[in-house]
């Protein structure tokens, strides 16, 4: 680690990417391997199948190009100063360069804006505000220097239209000292939160991860819907940051899924390697976010893993 050394944006981004081969993210942001973006009702309708057996196939993965399907991400704001505040700004695009000015609504939002950085550690779930001209656009501040990567997922008001996650390159400029991801853990601890991760993720083939959320040593049974669900899930791929956007099996008022302490997810992973998972939570007013470190093929930490309290940087920014 070179603390103090002045690179400009482009450096920070090179040196960023470079640097993260090995990184997950850190004890308060959850981090899996993610599998390829699936389509959300594909990942919300399926079931675990005993022994992970079964289940998706893995999908291309997600979030690795500015363009796809017709449209692409184009990102008005390359590049800020860290840990100044900036307005990010964007515009989604058609085939025929249009801005694109209606969107199905998914997870009781248009789109949702996601800004992680290249080591894992610092992490943002967003909602930014769309203009009649269809630029959209939210204040930021990234705490560090380096690469980051903006994900926006969201779905045209087309007929037919699929889900898509872009992804676009953005840095941030001043002294650049990358840090080093947690080690996988079983429990993080986050905001006087405690969160558990059961199951496994595992490399092409459907699997239940189980979250269980508690607060002093109790178990909380009145977590509160965020985005339509008591828990939201993403997963980002160490290395290329590849995206999977993961929601819950059950939603607040099927009669089946209760407000808490666990949290079930079905996901695949498009492959082998280290994965950052991080959830969203809403309890008490406030949205936390659990972060961890998993990679697929190994074996759950066992309940004796230390938890990953080491300090980073998952701003809710809700």
């Amino acid at each position: 680690m070179h603390a103090g050394l002045k690179i400009t944006a482009f450096a920070a981004a090179l040196a960023a990417t470079f640097g993260t081969a090995y990184g997950v993210g850190k004890g308060v942001d959850p981090v899996v391997e993610d599998p390829a973006p699936a389509r959300h009702e594909r990942h919300s309708e399926a079931s675990p199948t005993p022994e992970g057996g079964g289940g998706h196939e893995a999908e291309p993965a997600g979030g690795l190009q500015i363009s796809e399907g017709g449209y692409t991400l184009d990102l008005r704001t390359p590049s800020v100063t860290a840990g100044k505040r900036a307005d990010l700004s964007f515009v989604i695009r058609d085939s025929g360069g249009r801005a694109v000015t209606a969107y199905q609504r998914e997870h009781e939002k248009e789109l949702h804006l996601i800004v992680a950085s290249r080591d894992l550690v610092t992490y943002r779930h967003l909602h930014p505000t769309r203009a009649a001209d269809g630029t959209w656009s939210i204040p930021v501040e990234l705490p560090r220097a380096g690469g980051y990567r903006v994900f926006a997922d969201f779905t045209p008001a087309k007929k037919g239209a699929e889900n898509l996650t872009l992804g676009a390159d953005l840095a941030a400029s001043g002294s650049y000292a990358p840090q080093q991801p947690p080690a996988p853990a079983a429990t993080v601890k986050t905001d006087g939160y405690e969160v558990r991760l059961d199951g496994a993720l595992r490399p092409g083939r459907a699997s239940e991860l189980k979250l269980k959320v508690s607060k002093n040593g109790r178990p909380v049974t009145d977590l509160q819907p965020y985005l339509g669900a008591y828990g939201h899930l993403v997963a980002l791929r160490s290395g290329d940051l590849a995206y999977l956007h993961v929601h819950p099996n059950g939603e607040p008022g099927d009669g089946r899924t209760k407000p808490g302490p666990d949290i079930s997810f079905t996901a695949t992973a498009p492959s082998s390697g280290t994965y950052r998972l991080f959830l969203d939570f809403k309890h008490e007013g406030e949205v936390r976010t659990a972060a961890f470190t998993v990679r697929t093929g190994a074996a759950p930490a066992t309940a004796d893993t230390p938890s990953g309290e080491h300090e980073d940087d998952s701003g809710h920014g809700h």
